[in-house]
Order: C-alpha cells, then structure tokens, then sequence
C-alpha cells in the first residue's frame, strides 16, 4: 500500500494509547505548565491543535472557536472527525480512547498524521481531565455521535444520535474551578492572538473566533476571522506594520530540505533591534534552537560572503560579527519536524541536531538568488550592515564602562541606590520608582530589612529608538545595570546578560498612577523587554499597583484602584464621603504608600510574562516607535485599562 493511501486510512486502529491519564487532575502542571492564567488558555490551544493537525494533514480547513457565555470553550473543524469504531485493544470506542488516555492520538501513528503540534501528546484528553464538564460530537460518514464526560470520565458509553452531510469535530468544554482557582474568565485578546498567529503559520486556513460574552453597537457578537494567503510574508508585514522597511520587499522561501519542511521570511528596518521569532510545528520555541542556529549561520555566511566580494569591507578596521547582520532584521523561521525533540527550561527549545543543515541550506540559497536579483537592496543591507558593526564597537567600550562598574561592590553601586539589608537576592526586592521625591516617600515608607529602592530621574531613554551605545551610556540605564548587578555582553553575543549576580529576584517598577507614569513604566518595560529579555522569562519583574483613590467618611478609610471601586465604597458609606484622587505618588506619604502598595500583606504586584514574543514585540514597536495613528488607535481600544485622566 502506498504512504499516501496509508495517511489516509485514519481508522481506530490508527489510535495508540501510551499511557494512563491517572494523577493529571493531582499533578496539572506538569501537563500544562500552570493553573492559572496561561494554563487556562493554552486548554483551548490543546483542542484548536488537534484540529490544525487534520490541517497540516490536508483534511480540514475551516475552525471556529467560540467563547461561550458561561466561559465554556466551544471548538469545531471540517475535519475527518475522530474515529468512533472499536479499539481493538482498548476495548471501547476509539473516541473515548482519545478523550480520556493520556498520550493517546492519531499523532503517534505516522500513517495519519506526518507532524503535529500541541503539547507533546497530551492533548485533548488533559483538557478533558481538567474540565468541569466535556461533551465531544463527531460527523463521521452520514452519522453524528456523541460522548460527555465530568472530569475527565465519560457519563455513557459513544452513542449515534442522528445522521448528517457534515464532516469535523466539535468539543465543548468548561474548565473546573477547583483546579483553576485563580480564574476561569477567558481573555478575548489572548486567544485572538494565538488563533491570527495559527492563521499566519498555516496558510489557506481560516479560523474564526466568537464571543458570546459581549456584543457590539450592532446587537452582534464581537467575532474575528483570521485568514492568510501569503503565510509568514504577511506576518512579517504584521509584526513590522510600525516599523521603516530599508529594502523593497519582505524575503520569504518555502520548500523542503532533508525532508523537513522549512518556511522563512524576513526584512530589515530602520530599528536597531533583532526580533527572531521560531516555530517548531506551531510551537513557539521561544529558547530557539537548532532551527535558529541554522537561520544564523546561513544568514551570517551568505551575507559575509556578499559583503566580503563587494569591497564594501574593505575600509572597515575590525571584524564584522554575526550580531551585526542581524541588528534591524525582522525575521520569522518555522519548521514542521516529524518526530521534534525538546530540551530547556520550559521544552521550547529544539533540539533536532539535522533541522541546523537543512535550514542553513535553505536560508542561504534563499538569500544568495534575492541578493543578485536585487543588487540595490543587497547594498543597503551591507550598508546597515556596516552602520551595526560600528555602533557595536562604540557600545562595546560603552559596556566595559557598565562592567568595570557593575563587578565593584560597596562604591560601585549607584549614588540614588538606597540598599536593603538583607544580601539574599531571594527574599530581596527593587522598587525602580518615579522621580526623587515618590523616592524619598518609598525609602521612607519600606521595609529597610528587604526593600531597595532606586529613583530614576524623568522619564528614561526610548531604546526603541535608540542605538546600543547610547542605551549603555545612559546614566540611568548604567544606573539599573550596576544596582541589579547582572553584566552584559560577549564578543558572540552583544546583550547576553549573565544573571548569576542578580541582587534581587523582584524588580519592581513603580509609577504614577496617571498618563505620565503609564508611559514611563511603558519605557523601562521597553528597555527591559529589548535589553533585559531574560529576566522577564525568569519571572523577576513585576508592576506595582498604586491606589487611585482615597475615600473616607469620619474615621472610615478605604483605598480604591478604579473608578467603579471607588464608587461601589461610597455607595457603601451610604453619602457624606471624600474623595481624594492620588494623581502621583508623592501625595502618599510613607505609611499611606506601605499600606497600599509595598507591603507583602495587602499590595497587588503584576507579574510580566511574555506568552506570545511575537506579539510583545509588534506592541512595544508601535507604542515606542513613530507612528502615531496606530499607537492612539491601541490606547483608544484599550482606554478602559489604561489611567487617563479625563
């Protein structure tokens, strides 16, 4: 029998289940990594990927996702449908197979499905497990049925309950409080942007996302449908809409090498940044891997090999580094692996020692046809080339100077450093607060013992806009640098940071609760999202949350952080109360400021984590860079979160 009529033969045979599924309700996040937040999320991930494998099969092409009123997800494909016959070895319909044993799927039989993505085969059957409640129909060859389950075990036996001309799967399920106790509320934008991610990575589907939760001026439910012809052209041009292209044209490639499929595109700006964004079968290897490896060092050799033969060289006095063909490059790699392994922290790094060849391969034809079919471009990127060879230079000196400050104790910190006692980075915590006067109120106001606070004087550089350089020879970015003790910078890669010195395992950033203060923490969560990328993944900075407001009626006090808080206190009080709006910190004093904000016991800190990279860096670049109308149309959209005073 041919490959191609055995993918097609998708039967319950095709099904094979590893393991049980016993101790994923005990032990949650070693299946999805968390219970809360993100790991909400990433069940209607699990679900949508099954459905973007019978897509990557060639069997499915349309997927909506629906969030019900309840917060229940609703997800449903044209797919083949899920096989219902017998497992031979299970004993029960392979629907059932599917849906309550660990690691058992279609993906593992490599007659149905090539690659798949999700989370290394746990799929469905976790989300199952962790939900309140699941009910999964199938169209499958004239006949629809059905199967629920409670937490994970079916309440009847995969039954028919009528016929149909539909083909696909639909999976409705409600996540269980008790193991989501932080929050079952689904966020429309969260999900928005991983489906338009899916949309770009795997062209020709369309996904549509519903909710039906909220409706617009119309009456109708808010719904978005994500669509792509040209696949990661156009996702560059999404990620890079804020930015200055240099050349004419996004570079993009499609085609298979050693087997393994590979899609790159890439252009360069105007920027100062590199933005590298890898997928591995839909996955965000966020800690890159061997298929970057291999989108560097072909970029690096073509591009040398040009440079070299164009004598454009020739009057540089040192050597180009690989840093510097990648500063202004906006680039998207993504691969479909077979059989992927994953290694770091998190199992977002891959590990495939052949995908390096083939991607270096294809990069370099890639770029070698498109620099001699395009000899201006390829000047102006030799060109940038040239202008990031002599910044790193500059900011190389600049950065011994940041070292050689860093490395000192006792003197070495800065002047505005007011230290905690304790030398423990684990129980340690900086407030990088607005201006000197809310910084003389927080050192006031902490508690010496394992609170640091760090005044920053205005509002710090946009490195958006800014040339390495002058980010290291910035008194107060060398001041954040020396006071968190980290160092930067190797010859192979310019803004490594080493965070064995860290000094405090919080950083925290604290400002005004008004337009002013949102901008300035906008700008240190910049630098710290363009410089300081690490410490964000290892979950050490966080924002403060400052009161808006004080309401008080005779000795009864109450602290308010929106306007409907506020208003809910005083109808509390039932009339007679007083309102003071806190515009800036330093209307707090120092007690006022350690009830509210900085005390362990009562204060609201917000972690920043990076779900979606790619998504990070498009709003950092619109918020930072020059385009004005697509920054206001942002702040307009999200006004309700932001504080603008009126």
């Amino acid at each position: 029998m041919s490959e191609e009529v055995k993918r097609d033969s998708y039967s319950a045979d095709s099904i094979q289940a590893l393991e049980g599924m016993e101790h994923v309700r005990m032990r949650p996040s070693m299946y999805i990594g968390d219970t809360g937040i993100r790991g909400l999320h990433h069940l209607v991930y699990e679900v949508v990927d099954n459905s973007i494998d019978e897509a990557l099969a060639g069997h499915c092409d349309v997927i909506s996702v629906i969030i019900n009123e309840d917060n229940s997800i609703t997800t449903k494909d044209n797919g083949r449908g899920i096989p219902v016959d017998l497992h031979r070895k299970e004993g029960v319909s392979a629907l059932e197979v599917v849906m309550t044993k660990i690691g058992a799927g279609g993906k593992f039989d490599k007659d149905s499905y090539k690659v798949s993505g999700g989370l290394h085969g746990v799929g469905v059957s976790c989300v199952n497990a962790l939900s309140d409640n699941l009910k999964a129909t199938v169209y499958r060859e004239g006949v629809i049925w059905e199967q629920e389950y409670e937490k994970g075990k079916p309440m009847y036996p995969v039954k028919s309950v009528g016929e149909t001309t539909e083909r696909g799967t639909v999976v409705t399920f409600k996540p269980d409080p008790t193991i989501f106790q932080q929050t079952t509320e689904y966020n429309y934008e969260t999900l928005a942007s991983r489906m338009r991610e899916l949309a770009f990575l795997n062209k020709g589907i369309r996904i549509t996302l519903t909710d039906k939760r909220e409706k617009d001026e119309k009456g109708e439910y808010i719904s978005e449908e994500f669509h792509s012809e040209e696949g990661l052209k156009e996702f560059i041009k999404f990620l890079d809409g804020t930015r200055e292209p240099i050349i004419s044209d996004v570079i993009a490639i499609e085609g298979e090498k050693n087997d393994i499929p590979v899609e790159v595109a890439m252009v360069y700006n105007t920027s100062f940044n590199e933005n590298l964004h890898s997928y591995v079968n839909n996955i965000n290897t966020h800690e890159g891997g061997t298929h970057l490896a291999g989108f560097r060092r072909g970029l690096t050799t073509t591009l040398k090999k040009y440079a070299d033969a164009s004598g454009m060289l020739d009057k540089l006095k040192f050597e180009i580094s690989g840093d510097d063909f990648r500063e202004g490059l906006t680039a998207i790699v993504s691969v479909k692996v077979a059989e992927p392994q994953f290694e770091g922290q998190t199992k977002t790094k891959l590990g495939n020692r052949e995908v390096t060849s083939a991607v270096s391969q294809a990069v370099s034809e890639m770029l070698e046809n498109y620099l001699e079919e395009n000899p201006n471009d390829a000047k102006i990127i030799v060109q940038k080339v040239i202008l990031a060879a002599q910044a790193r230079h500059a900011a190389k000196k600049a950065r011994e100077m940041v070292h050689r400050k860093t490395v000192m104790s006792g003197g070495g910190l800065p002047g505005k450093l007011s230290d905690c006692a304790s030398q423990d980075p684990f129980e340690s915590e900086v407030f990088l607060v607005e201006g000197d006067s809310a910084g003389g109120t927080a050192k006031q106001g902490r508690d010496r013992h394992f609170q640091a606070i760090l005044p920053l004087r205005g509002k710090i550089l946009n490195v958006e806009k800014a040339m390495s350089h002058k980010v290291f020879e910035n008194e107060e970015i060398k001041n954040i640098y020396t006071a968190l003790g980290v160092t930067i910078g190797t010859e192979e890669d310019s803004k490594a940071l080493n965070l064995s010195k860290l000094r405090y395992h919080k950083v925290v950033i604290m400002c005004d609760a008004d337009v002013d203060g949102s901008h300035i923490a906008t700008l240190i969560l910049t630098f710290f999202f363009r410089y300081m990328k690490e410490l964000i993944e290892a979950g050490h900075i966080f924002i403060a949350t400052p009161p808006l407001y004080l309401v008080k009626k005779g000795s009864k006090k109450r602290y308010a952080w929106s306007d409907k808080e506020r208003d809910e206190i005083a109808d509390s009080y039932s009339g007679g109360v007083s309102v003071q709006r806190y515009k800036g910190l330093g209307e707090m004093n120092a007690e006022q400021l350690w009830d509210t904000t900085m005390n362990p016991e009562f204060r609201t800190l917000r972690q920043v984590t990076i779900d979606n990279s790619g998504e990070a860096d498009r709003i950092f670049s619109m918020l930072m860079g020059d385009e004005v109308p697509p920054r206001r149309e942002f702040i307009e959209k999200n006004a309700v979160y932001a504080n603008i005073d009126a």
